[in-house]
C-alpha cells in the first residue's frame, strides 16, 4: 500500500499497528520516532528490519504515511517537523480519542500543503507499552474515519484501516466529541472517581476494602488503570462535552439517591431493567460477549 510508514510514538497503539502493518505487509519500509529508551529496546525485539529514529529531520522527507500515536498534548510539538521534512503527497493521520481539539490545531498549525485526515481506532486496554501490543488490536473493532475534501486519500486511508482488520465508518468532529463523551469518556471519569472515592472510604474507616474487590471495584479498577496523560489529555480536550456528560450523571445520581432514600420500588426496578437491555444491545451488535463474566476465567 505504502512505500515508507512513519509511527510516531509506539505505546500500545502505535506497536500494535506496527505489528499489524508488519502482518498485513502495509509498507515496504517502515520507520518509528519513540523518545522511551526503554520503548526503543522492546521495539527493537519486535521486528530487526524496522528503522528507529532518534530524530524526526531529513530522513522522513520520502515517507508517504505517518501515523502519530503520541498523546494529543505532543501534536503541536510534532507538527513543525511535520511542515519542515513531509512532502504534499504523504497522508497523515492521528488516532487521538477527542476530536475537535485536533481539527483546531491542524488547521492552524499545518502546512496547507499536506493532508491530515483524522482517524480515532476504538480499541485499546489500561496496559500501556509496546510489550503489550499485538497485531490483532483492531480486528473487527471500529475505526472512525474523518470527513475530508481529498476523497483519494481519504478512501486510501480507509483502505488501511481495513487491511489490519477494522470496520470503518466516515463521521464529523463535532458528533465524534459528543458520542465519545458519554460511551468512552464519562465511564472512565467514574471510575477513576470511584477509585478515588474506595480510597478515600479506606482511609476514613481505617478498612482495607481493596481485598474483597472481586466484584464491581475490581472491575472499575482495570479502566482506571488506563494511561494518565492520555486521560487528562481526553478530559481537557474535551472539556465543554464533558461537563454536560458530567452534569447528565449527576443529574440521574441525584434521582437514583431521591428514589433510594424514598424507598421507591417502581421507578428503581425500572431503571435497572432498562440498563439491563442496553447490555443486551450491546452484546447483540458484538461489542462484547454474553459469556458470564465478560468471559473471564477466574480462578
Amino acid at each position: 500500500m505504502f512505500k515508507k510508514l512513519l509511527i510516531i510514538g509506539c505505546g500500545l497503539i502505535g506497536s500494535s499497528l506496527l505489528r499489524a502493518s508488519i502482518n498485513k505487509k502495509i509498507s515496504r519500509q517502515i520507520l518509528v520516532f519513540e523518545k522511551s529508551k526503554r520503548y526503543k529496546k522492546q521495539i527493537k525485539s519486535i521486528n530487526s528490519k524496522i528503522i528507529i529514529l532518534d530524530r524526526l529531520d531529513k530522513n522522513i522527507s520520502d515517507v508517504d504515511f505517518v501515523i502519530l500515536s503520541t498523546p494529543m498534548s505532543e501534536y503541536k510539538k510534532i507538527i513543525p517537523m511535520l511542515n519542515k521534512y513531509i512532502k504534499s503527497d504523504c497522508i497523515i493521520t492521528d488516532i487521538g480519542s477527542t476530536k475537535l481539539n485536533v481539527l483546531k490545531i491542524k488547521n492552524k498549525e499545518l502546512n496547507k500543503s499536506l493532508t491530515w485526515i483524522m482517524s480515532h481506532p476504538i480499541a485499546g486496554s489500561e496496559v500501556s507499552g509496546p510489550t503489550h501490543g499485538t497485531k490483532n488490536l483492531f480486528l473487527n473493532k471500529w475505526c472512525i474515519v474523518f470527513e475530508d475534501k481529498n476523497k483519494t486519500k481519504q478512501k486510501k486511508l480507509l483502505k488501511f484501516w481495513k487491511k489490519i482488520g477494522s470496520k470503518t465508518i466516515i463521521m464529523n468532529a463535532d458528533e465524534h466529541d459528543k458520542i465519545f463523551s458519554i460511551t468512552s469518556h464519562l465511564p472512565h471519569l467514574i471510575s477513576y472517581n470511584l477509585i478515588k472515592t474506595a480510597l478515600d472510604f479506606q482511609k476514613k474507616y481505617k478498612k482495607n476494602i481493596i481485598k474483597f474487590s472481586a466484584g464491581g471495584l475490581r472491575d472499575f479498577s482495570r479502566t482506571a488503570a488506563s494511561n494518565e496523560i492520555m486521560w487528562r489529555d481526553i478530559f481537557f480536550s474535551n472539556k465543554k462535552n464533558m461537563l454536560n456528560a458530567i452534569n447528565l450523571f449527576i443529574k440521574n445520581l441525584n434521582q437514583f439517591k431521591k428514589n433510594i432514600i424514598n424507598s421507591e420500588n417502581t421507578k428503581i426496578l425500572k431503571k435497572l431493567k432498562n440498563s439491563k437491555k442496553v447490555r443486551s444491545q450491546i452484546i447483540e451488535l458484538k461489542q462484547d460477549v454474553s459469556k458470564p463474566n465478560f468471559g473471564r476465567e477466574d480462578n
